[in-house]
């Protein structure tokens, strides 16, 4: 007598920008399995990368929770949003993790409102003033699925920062308007954030300024025209010259400060978060290694 023993197969993988996040890539790819060879065994475990759909499934990875949030919306009108606290041992600090693109993502700019020289990462802000309204004092950051490239200035009035133009008056919204900004005053940022670890789950090959800058890269795929791509160049110059000027931090071509249209570098000049590989932030959450040391097939 012979005995079957059932393959074991490792669905991870991330998700379909605009279309499917990873959970639901997993169960589609994991539905069609089961049906060719029904005795499989099949464990999904989706591989977040920062963007959408990251919070819900490190929430469910980790046993923690989504918290529910309105927040400015990157064209400026309220969007309901959300971010997770992780679960995790009970003498480890509360953590949260903030999904940018829940907040200011591309899926939230309706199609003829793509100019990334207007949209805000105002919501960003929010939701990390939600995390420490929580009780959370440490907060993972996820990069991914932008609609913005205003350099993370958005998110920082939001905690309390003001970018300032010739008239002592705060600057517009968005990466253009920064080309008017002639000082940035920090004295205002919410308190808490000195006693917060910030860390930023990001593309480290991604730059705020230059040929390989984010403006250059990746500007045209949020709906920047050429004449556009160059306005937006200008304003992420001069907001980096401010945050070295006030901060004394040089964001201009640091590795991941070019993180969703430039949010790496608004709150690791500004706020000192470390700026991460992704993958060394995320995979810590996810228990991908312990699934493939029985796998069959991943």
């Amino acid at each position: 007598m012979t005995t079957t023993i059932p393959m074991r197969f490792v669905i991870a993988p991330s998700g379909f920008k605009e279309s499917l996040d990873a959970e639901s890539v997993a169960a589609a790819m994991a539905a069609g399995i089961r049906r060719v060879l029904p005795g499989a065994h099949v464990d999904t475990v989706p591989l977040v990368d920062g963007g959408e759909g990251s919070a819900k499934t490190l929430a469910a990875a980790t046993d923690g929770e989504i918290v529910p949030a309105t927040v400015t919306g990157p064209v400026g009108r309220p969007v309901e949003s959300h971010f997770a606290v992780l679960g995790g041992p009970a003498d480890a600090p509360r953590t949260a993790f903030v999904e940018m693109a829940a907040a200011a993502g591309l899926r939230l700019v309706p199609n003829d409102e793509r100019d990334p020289g207007y949209t805000t990462t105002y919501g960003v802000g929010e939701l990390i003033t939600a995390a420490l309204d929580a009780g959370c004092r440490r907060i993972l950051v996820g990069c991914g699925d932008s609609g913005t490239s205003d350099g993370g200035a958005g998110a920082l009035r939001a905690l309390g920062a003001r970018v300032l133009g010739p008239d002592g008056e705060q600057v517009a919204d968005g990466g253009y308007a920064l080309a008017d900004a002639i000082d940035l005053d920090v004295s205002g940022v919410d308190p808490r954030l000195a006693e917060t670890e910030i860390l930023v789950a990001c593309n480290q090959h991604n730059v705020l300024t230059g040929d390989n800058g984010v403006a250059r890269i990746f500007g045209p795929q949020k709906g920047a025209t050429e004449e556009q791509v160059g306005l937006l160049e200008k304003g992420l110059t001069q907001w980096a010259k401010l945050i070295e000027y006030r901060c004394d931090r040089d964001v201009r071509t640091a590795p991941g400060t070019g993180a969703s249209g430039g949010l790496g570098a608004g709150l690791a000049g500004v706020l000192g978060a470390r700026l991460l590989p992704r993958f060394d932030v995320l995979l810590d959450h996810v228990d991908l290694d312990s699934k493939l040391a029985g796998a069959t097939w991943c």
